[in-house]
Parts: structure tokens; sequence; C-alpha cells
């Protein structure tokens, strides 16, 4: 058949460039045994070309075409109309012509035929085209099938295919076309089946619509259609639909909506078994491209055949599990307030720096609590400390864990065998005594890091080549261990059960509402409070001096202190944002990815908040700040011991209370 024409056969999913998205699927499919593919043929993206290249007027407007946005509509729909208009009246080559007719001839020449676009651009893993190109249904005779061929090249340019590729980048003169001659059927039904639910992104439950008749009208919304979803071999839920109209297919060629017997209109389209088949099926299918699948499918006599399979490119990626169990995954970002995905170098250095596995998909930080939770007792140390941070994660889990068929406990798990033991190991078992005997731990810790800091910009400046990225990676070990000590995750769970505790006991005694919020205020070594008052004494030095305001208005991260110098007042400015900057400057936004720009290394960064401080807040705003902060602590921790003295046992809930406040 030569290079113009390729049975399905002859094809495979690494035929994109060839015949097209749909096409290479299509010839995918045919090869699997068990799944009926309608036989036909594609013409392939050389026959394009071909044609293409006989018509010089389409490079000038290709030119033209180029150069508009996606918003142009109006140039776009022009443009789009006029290379369409060349396309169609091209004549194609005769030796295209003779290849398609012999393909024709073994196929019936007279049977009824689908025609099909299926652009190189189409059903990609990345991206979908769905809809972008052209489908003729029951198209009869050798000319008839001729001029939709010639059309479905032309909806390489329809005015959303042009307007979708602008929008996403693609080259027009990259994208080829290739047309899909595939033989008809009558079916009772048709319909869709997505091997993942597009609504929950549950890829585990079959999700499939269904309608009598073609199922084109289906795919472009045109009718109503029952709703299946499938899990496990098993229909979960079913929504039969008032289906009123149905597409069928004319005699002489073409389809017509035709109103459904009333008797029909309401009645369920596949059965039951036919609904767990068609499932299965999908899963089969699924598994042989290796990615959820949206799947065209249509029935005849009890036979399921499938004319359509494209990755479900709308589905957020989940990380490499390694098994085919339930898992639940917490995002890393959402709980440090950063939710922009990550850069490959950001992922992986936070990877190996982080105390527990981290599992990465969409450019985003996962944890794996699946084991925990499957314990009672390690589950409720879990949903308490993510409750106290974020009530929504909390709930989303226990929905999970109300389901009673989603977490399995694991025999030979030591969080779980410690939980079933009543003994559930969360963290260190002596970090508790720890904390609890020596409250001057905190200090401690703070002198160890900044000594272990001052240490390690000492030896870095020795390194350099692989050795350093050796240092670097021997490092990264060192700091894992300080981080997941059991001192410092002692210090951690203190403060937090402190405020955890203070808060409940205060509610359920008092009916005081957060009381943690304010009796937390000013208290010392808290690093984001201490950098927010800092920036105020900076603004303090640079209120003074009009000229350094002026100079921050317009300032360039490219020789920004060189520029503060000559100016009245510079030099004193130019010294409090490098001492800030010495302190603070590895700080940023979304400073979880250390490919993010740092404050040192864009210090205008900083330069709204100092000119919104020396306009919002009189000198010496940070300090009086931070002992308002303090007295009004001080006074809601005596307002609340008072108040508790008040109440039955209120001098031993008023002790209990100052103890935790010490801590």
């Amino acid at each position: 058949m030569g290079t113009y024409v390729l049975g399905f056969q002859e094809v495979g999913r690494t035929d994109i460039g060839v015949v097209g998205g749909k096409g290479a699927n299509l010839g995918e499919l045919s090869r699997l045994e068990g799944i009926l593919v309608p036989d036909g043929f594609c013409v392939s993206t050389e026959a394009f070309k071909r044609v293409m290249g006989a018509a010089p007027a389409i490079d000038d407007l290709l030119d033209r075409l180029v150069l508009l946005k996606a918003k142009n509509r109006e140039a776009i729909r022009e443009l789009a109309a006029a290379i369409r208009g060349v396309i169609e009246g091209i004549a194609i080559p005769d030796d295209v012509q003779e290849a398609i007719t012999r393909c024709l001839a073994r196929l019936g020449e007279q049977e009824a035929y689908a025609v099909r676009s299926s652009a190189t651009a189409e059903d990609l893993p990345t991206a979908s085209f769905a809809g972008q190109q052209d489908t003729y249904l029951n198209v009869i005779g050798k000319p008839a099938i001729l001029k939709h061929i010639s059309r479905c090249w032309a909806s390489l340019f329809s005015e959303r295919a042009v307007a979708y590729r602008l929008q996403h980048g693609f080259d027009h003169r990259k994208v080829q076309m290739a047309v899909v001659v595939q033989k008809m059927l009558l079916p009772q039904a048709a319909g869709i089946l997505f091997t993942a639910d597009p609504v929950t992104a549950n890829r585990k439950v079959t999700a499939i619509e269904a309608g009598f008749g073609l199922g084109e009208a289906l795919v472009s919304g045109l009718v109503n259609a029952d709703g299946y979803k499938v899990r496990d071999g098993q229909v979960i839920e079913k929504t039969i639909a008032t289906k009123q109209l149905a597409t069928w297919a004319l005699e002489d060629g073409g389809t017509q909506e035709l109103a459904l017997e009333a008797e029909r209109q309401d009645r369920q389209v596949l059965t039951d078994a036919q609904i767990v088949r068609l499932a299965r099926l999908g899963r089969q299918i699924e598994g042989h491209f290796g990615q959820p699948q949206d799947i065209e499918w249509c029935l005849v006599e009890d036979e399921f055949h499938i004319v359509q399979s494209r990755p479900i490119t709308t589905l957020y990626p989940i990380p490499e599990a390694g098994d085919q169990g339930n898992h639940v995954y917490i995002s890393v970002g959402h709980q440090q307030m950063m939710t922009d995905p990550m850069k490959p170098l950001g992922l992986s250095l936070f990877k190996l720096t982080a105390a527990r596995p981290m599992y990465a998909a969409g450019g985003r930080l996962f944890v794996d609590p699946t084991k925990q939770l499957a314990s009672p007792a390690s589950r409720d140390v879990l949903l308490d400390g993510l409750g106290r941070h974020d009530p929504l994660i909390r709930d989303a889990l226990t929905i999970l864990i109300e389901r009673g068929d989603f977490f399995e406990p694991s025999p030979g798990d030591p969080i779980t065998e410690g939980a079933a033991q009543g003994k559930p190991r969360m963290w260190p078992p002596d970090f508790q005594a720890q904390i609890e005997d020596d409250p001057a731990i905190v200090a401690d810790l703070i002198a160890r890091s900044q000594a272990s800091i001052e240490a390690l910009k000492r030896d870095i400046r020795t390194k350099s080549g692989t050795d350093l990225l050796d240092f670097i990676l021997e490092d990264i070990q060192l700091l894992k261990q300080s981080l997941t000590e059991p001192r410092s995750f002692g210090a951690i769970m203190a403060g937090m059960n402190a405020a955890t505790w203070v808060n409940e006991q205060m509610m359920a005694w008092l009916g005081e509402k957060n009381a943690a919020d304010t009796l937390s205020q000013s208290v010392p070594n808290n690093v984001t409070s201490e950098m927010g008052l800092a920036l105020l004494d900076v603004a303090d030095v640079i209120r003074p001096h009009p000229e350094v305001a002026a100079y921050l208005q317009n300032a360039q991260d490219d020789g920004f202190f060189e520029g503060l110098l000559p100016l009245n007042g510079g030099p004193e400015a130019h010294d409090a944002i490098r001492a800030y900057l010495d302190k603070y400057g590895m700080r940023c936004v979304g400073e979880i990815d250390v490919t993010r720009t740092r404050w040192r290394e864009a210090p205008t960064t900083l330069v709204p908040l100092i000119l919104s401080n020396i306009k919002n807040f009189e000198p010496g705003a940070g300090g009086r700040k931070f002992e308002q902060g303090r007295q009004e602590a001080s006074k809601k921790e005596q307002e609340l011991l008072e108040r508790l003295k008040q109440v039955p046992d209120g001098e031993q809930k008023a002790a209990e209370t100052q103890l935790f406040l010490l801590t």
C-alpha cells in the first residue's frame, strides 16, 4: 500500500508521526487479544504533506496565522477559514487515490465508513485535542470518502484547533494530519468509558456513559446518557437518564437524530453484566497502555467494539506506590503554606533532607501515612497532630477511615505493632522525659544549631568540584540526624501539646476559644515574628532619609547596594539592610524549594515591605509591638488564672494551667 495508506495491523503506538494519535492507538488496540476493533486503514501524514505542498498560498496564510494570539478570535476565524478553503480545493493526487481505492476494495467499497481526523498532536499523554478536528460517520462510496478525507485534512485548521494550538504553544507547521477510515458499525448502544473517575480522579473507579444508537452525539454532549460506576468488579452507582433522542445511521449515508420510543426513554441502556464486562475491557486496555484511558465503545449484538482509546490528560498524577494497595498522600507544600510546584532540584534536595520518605508527583511532595492510619491507636495520634494544623486534612482522612474498606492493618510494621499493644510509636520513646525534666533544652538546641552552622560555613569554603558535592551529601546526613533527634522532636511537641492543652481546657472550663493565640504573643525565639519586627527596625534607619526612600522606589537588584552608598543616609541604610540579610537573607516565599530566589539574591523583594513600614508605622514600632504583645499575653494569663479560681476545683486547674504556660 506504500507510505500513503497503512492498515491498522501495520501501525502501533510509536507511529504517531505517521498516522496521528488516533490512528496509532487504533493500530495498537487492533492487536490486543480479546479487544474487538472495527477494521480500517489510515491515510498517512505523508499524503497530507503532499497535498499541503501543492498549495504555495498556504505558506503566506500560515505566516500570518503564527503572529496571532489566542484571544484574536475574529482574525483566527478568517484565516482558518481561508486555509480550510484552500485545502479542500486541492485534488487528491492520483497515486494517493489509488492506494485508498485498493484498501476500499479489500474492505468493501460500498460499505459504510467512519472518516476521522487523526492529528500528530492529538491523544497525547500530556495534551488532549479531543474534539478539535472533525469526524464524519456513515460515509458511503469512494467519492464521498475522498471528499471527507479532504475535509478531515482541512479540519486541522478549524477555529477551535487553531486557538487551542496558539494557547498551548504548538507550532502550526509541525502538526500534521492523518485520516482514519474505519468500517462503520450500527450499534444498539455506544458511549464512553473512563478507567479513572474523571470527577473524583479515583483510579480504582471506572466511569461509563451509555446511550442508545451511535455514540457521536453523546460524545459531543447533544444527548443525555446513563452513567455507571464500577469498582472491583461491582456496579457501585447508576444514574439512569431520560433519553429522549438518539443518533442513528441513514441508509444512504449520514446520520440523523430521532426521538426514542417512550418505553425506551427511561430504560437502562446496558445490563449490569454488560457494565461489568465493559469495565473489565477498560482495565485490560489501561494495563496495556500503562495509564488511565478515555475509551469510546459501541455494542453490537452483545459484543463490545472499541473505536478509540486515548490517555486521560486531566488527572492529577499520583506517586508511584510499587504495589496495588490503597494509599493516601498528604501534600507537604500545603503543610508549609507553599502550594506551587517545585523544580526537580528542589524536590531532590528536600527528599534527601526529609526525616521520612517523600513521594513526588506533579512537581509537589507528599508523605504516605497509610500505615499509621491503618491502626486505631497510631491514627489517633496522627489525626490529632494534623487536626491542630489543618482541620480540613483531618476531616478528609476521617472520611476515608469511616469508609471502613480503605485501610488494612500491616502486620510486622513497628508502628502498627506498637499501636496494637497500646503503645503507638510515632516518636522516640524517651523524648517526653527529656522535655519534662530539662526545660532549658531549647536554649541548648539553639546554641548547638548555631555552632553547627558556623562550622559548616568554615568547612565548606575549603571544598570545590566533586569534593564539594560529597561534602554536601555528608552534611545532609548530619542535618537529618539533628532534625530527627529525640530532643528536637520533644521541643516541637512540647509547644504543640501545651498550646493544644490550653485551648482545649480553657474552652472546656471557661468557654474561652483559642486562648493560646493571645498567650503565645511575643514569645522569645519565634523566628517568623522576629524577622518581621526586625524589618520595622530597618525602616526606622531609612525613614529620616527621603533620598534613600526615593531610591528604593525604582531600585534594581543589580548594583542595589552600590547605589545606596553615595546617598545621604545611604551607608546607614546599606548596613541595616545588609545586617538583616545576613540573618534572614536565606528566607523567601516558598522557601522549601531550594531553587527559589532568596532575599539575599534579590534584595528588592523586601523593598515594598520596607516602604510600607515607613509609611504605616512610627519610629520604634518594632520594640513597642513586641512589648505590647508581651503585655497582652501576660494580662490574658492573669485573667485566665483568676477566672479559673472561680470554677469548681479552680486552684488545681489554675496550677495545671500555669504549668503548661511555663512550658
